[in-house]
Parts: C-alpha cells; sequence; structure tokens
C-alpha cells in the first residue's frame, strides 16, 4: 500500500534527452542535474527501451523527488534509434520535449568501437567491425520531428558543444525553459567525460565485469554500482590494457563516402553546414546554415 502511494506521487518527463549514443549525453546530465529534475542516483532508467513491461507508475517514482516548480526528465541515448521506445513516449508523454545531439558519424563509430572493446562486446578490430553495416543515426531525426513536432525538438551538434560549451548549454536551457546555468567549473568546460584511450587489461575480467555490472543495474542497485565506480573496481575491470590505436586515415576516408548520404539528410533536416564531415571545407566545423 505504501508502495503504491510512492508510485502514485511521481511524475513523468516534461523532456527527454534522446541521444544517439556518444555525443555528450553524459556531460549534459551532469550539467542539469540540480537545475532540472532528474532521476535520482542514476542517470539512464531506460524505460521505453528495456523496462516497458515494468509498468509507467514503475518509471514515475524516478521523478517523485523532483521539484515540482522545474522541468524534470532523462537523458537515455538509448531511446533515439529505437521506433518503439518513439511510439510509447508519445502515447505516455505527447507534449513532451526531445534534445538530440548529433556528431561527426565517423567520430561516433570509432568512440563506439572503443565502448564495445572495453565491454567485451567484441574483439573485431576498428576496420573490420566498422565494415558489419554500422549505419549512422542521422536519418532517425525525421521520426522524432514527424512525432512530437518540429518546435519540441531541439537539435545539436556535437562540434558547438566541443567549441562552445557555454552557448550549447544556454540553448539547451532556453529550450526547456529554466534560468540559463554558467559554467564555472574548468572539467565542465573539457567537456570529455567519458572519453577513455586504454583498452582493458583482459577481455575476460571485463566480460564478467559487465556482466555484474548489467545485474546491478537490472536489480537497481545503483547505490553500489557508484560505490564501485568510487572504489575503482569498473577501472580495474575495462581499464589497464594497451592504448587504443589512432583512426587509420585511409578507412576514414572509405567512411566518409559511405556515411555521405545520411550527412547530408541531417544537413537537410537540420540546416546545418556539416561539410567537415563530408571531408570538404565547410564554412566552419558544425556552422548554422542560413536556413536554420
Amino acid at each position: 500500500m505504501a508502495e503504491r502511494a510512492y508510485q502514485a506521487s511521481g511524475r513523468l518527463p516534461d523532456f527527454l534527452g534522446v541521444g544517439p549514443p556518444r555525443t555528450g549525453t553524459t556531460w549534459l546530465d551532469m550539467v542539469l542535474r540540480g537545475h532540472v529534475g532528474l532521476p535520482r542516483a542514476v542517470k539512464e532508467v531506460d524505460f521505453f527501451v528495456k523496462h516497458y513491461a515494468r509498468g509507467i507508475d514503475w518509471y514515475r517514482r524516478y521523478f517523485a523527488d523532483c521539484d515540482p516548480g522545474l522541468p524534470a526528465g532523462e537523458i537515455c541515448p538509448s531511446y533515439y534509434g529505437s521506433d518503439a521506445a518513439r511510439a510509447r513516449i508519445a502515447e505516455h508523454i505527447p507534449r513532451c520535449r526531445i534534445i538530440c545531439t548529433f556528431r561527426d558519424p565517423i567520430q561516433v563509430l570509432f568512440s563506439f568501437w572503443k565502448l564495445a572493446r572495453r565491454n567485451a562486446w567484441t574483439q573485431l578490430d576498428f576496420a573490420a567491425y566498422a565494415r558489419k553495416g554500422w549505419e549512422t543515426r542521422g536519418e532517425g531525426l525525421a521520426g522524432w520531428i514527424a512525432t512530437f513536432g518540429r518546435d519540441r525538438v531541439l537539435t545539436l551538434i556535437y562540434d558547438e558543444l566541443t567549441q562552445d560549451p557555454q552557448r550549447y548549454l544556454d540553448r539547451v536551457c532556453d529550450f526547456l525553459g529554466v534560468a540559463r546555468i554558467q559554467l564555472a567549473d574548468p572539467a565542465l568546460l573539457r567537456v570529455r567525460v567519458n572519453g577513455f584511450s586504454r583498452q582493458p587489461r583482459s577481455a575476460y575480467l571485463a566480460r564478467k565485469g559487465r556482466k555484474l555490472r548489467d545485474r546491478l543495474q537490472s536489480r537497481e542497485h545503483y547505490g553500489l554500482i557508484n560505490l564501485l565506480t568510487r572504489a575503482g573496481f569498473w577501472r580495474l575491470c575495462f581499464d589497464g590494457g594497451p592504448a587504443f590505436p589512432p583512426l587509420d586515415p585511409a578507412l576514414e576516408a572509405e567512411l566518409r563516402v559511405k556515411f555521405r548520404p545520411q550527412v547530408e539528410m541531417l544537413e537537410r533536416l537540420t540546416g546545418y553546414d556539416l561539410g567537415a564531415w563530408k571531408g570538404v571545407a565547410a564554412k566552419s566545423a558544425g556552422a548554422r546554415a542560413a536556413v536554420g
């Protein structure tokens, strides 16, 4: 009975940062905490993809403690590429505001490969991994705009975040209708929160660590996960091996050709000049075109 009362006191998000992955979503969660309502103890509840069967009241309780005077939301990049998640969000939160941040697809792919190696999802080198049929995520934006309306979908470019994080954050705050947040912490101005340079010391250890972390997440043991983070346990599992190699220029050129049609689609949808992502000169990296 007490549990039902607690669930009923919750709320649903006013906004969602849907990704895509490897585009600065962890940084955005860090800077927004304390200025908007976010899920307690965890960044990604991942309700609309992984936990939908638990019911909407289960999701509500993650926002039960949020300040009613501030917008509440979740930053969860797995939502972006899921048609099912988008339909579920539209059903439960039809007036939700959506934040999408896009990044050079080759940088996304290279970063995601590093993550896959660290989590022991793959043992392939980058060349083999990149040729397995990876698709960039730009084409999904049309679905979010069609579902929620262009005025409720904020599109951002990762280049803007790295070049001028304050301006990037100002745009987010204005979109959410909250007071602008001043970035005084030098660490937050460096942006790269989830970047890494080394492979795991052992694929076996990484695999065991990933399974333990996933099990703890499924049981909502976020306090223990955070404790193990502070103790350095996850670094032991996922770090300490050889440095990741640099991106091969010849492979990069091949991928530029492959991704060009999808980058051009993203240009048409957003009005950004993404020439740098196509390997051609741009007015400025991620510059906003006049049609903006």
